[in-house]
């Protein structure tokens, strides 16, 4: 079912996110308390971060390994510092492959994308009509065979016929499409996304069935005074706040944050 979390706030390094908690993404990917379905997240990992002060395309570091297996990280969470990151550990589907076109986050121009959860039954029921509605331009962006980068993909279309929409309004547009076609053909979703464009981060937690994964939040704490976090599971003892089912919950500069039903 996966893991992930997101930072916005102060620039930090990689290090005290990814390493330093006591139920970190590193202890989630052997050990996680509240997934759905699987047992381990071992199918890889992916970061993603924004330069604190250029105007530039966020950057990546993924692996299709296991993420306590990559002897590079520790390393490199020490030396990346941002004030927008994404990361995310994986539990393959059966059947999907475990390579980097399938491996998140996705990144398309300025917006990074990461999904916890899945489309039940995928390749049988919303590969093909998902497909079908996309714009010449972004069905040539898709790299994988994976839901996750379906799902965003219907998130670009969506922008891209509607460029005067905000990512909120298409999120909101995108998941109802989505619970409607998973309705015709007599499957389920749950999408909880993490959407950002470096100045803020949008994030979903929704199922078509319940109880949707779980999805968290917490503004403001000791360890992070000016940043907020939102994550599948808590990372440390904290004021952490379970997110609202079927809501959309935005986060911008100064530890503002919206939450909107769907």
């Amino acid at each position: 079912m996966c893991r992930l979390l997101a930072y916005f706030g102060s620039p930090v390094s990689l290090e005290p996110l990814l390493y330093k908690p006591e139920h970190s993404l590193i202890v989630q990917s052997y050990q996680p308390r509240e997934m759905l379905s699987g047992v381990v997240n071992a199918d890889g990992f992916g970061v993603g971060w924004y330069h604190p002060q250029k105007d530039t395309e966020p950057f990546i570091y993924k692996n299709t390994l296991p993420i306590w297996n990559d002897i590079n990280l520790p390393s490199l969470s020490r030396y990346v510092e941002s004030n927008c990151i994404l990361a995310y550990i994986r539990s393959a589907t059966p059947g999907q492959a475990l390579d980097f076109s399938n491996s998140q986050p996705f990144q398309y121009q300025r917006l990074l994308f990461i999904h916890n959860g899945r489309i039940n039954k995928f390749r049988q029921t919303l590969y093909r009509p998902i497909r079908n509605q996309l714009s010449d331009e972004i069905y040539q962006w898709l790299g994988g065979t994976t839901d996750s980068e379906h799902i965003f993909a219907l998130l670009l279309h969506e922008r891209q016929t509607n460029p005067g929409k905000s990512l909120e309004q298409a999120l909101h547009t995108t998941l109802l499409q989505l619970a409607q076609m998973a309705q015709s053909y007599q499957t389920y979703v749950y999408a909880n996304l993490v959407i950002s464009d470096g100045d803020r981060l949008i994030a979903s937690r929704f199922g078509t069935k319940s109880p949707a994964p779980s999805l968290y939040w917490i503004a403001k704490d000791p360890n992070f005074p000016d940043a907020t976090i939102i994550a599948s599971e808590p990372l440390f003892a904290g004021n952490w706040n379970s997110c609202p089912e079927n809501s959309i919950i935005s986060v911008g500069k100064g530890c503002d944050i919206r939450i909107e039903q769907i």
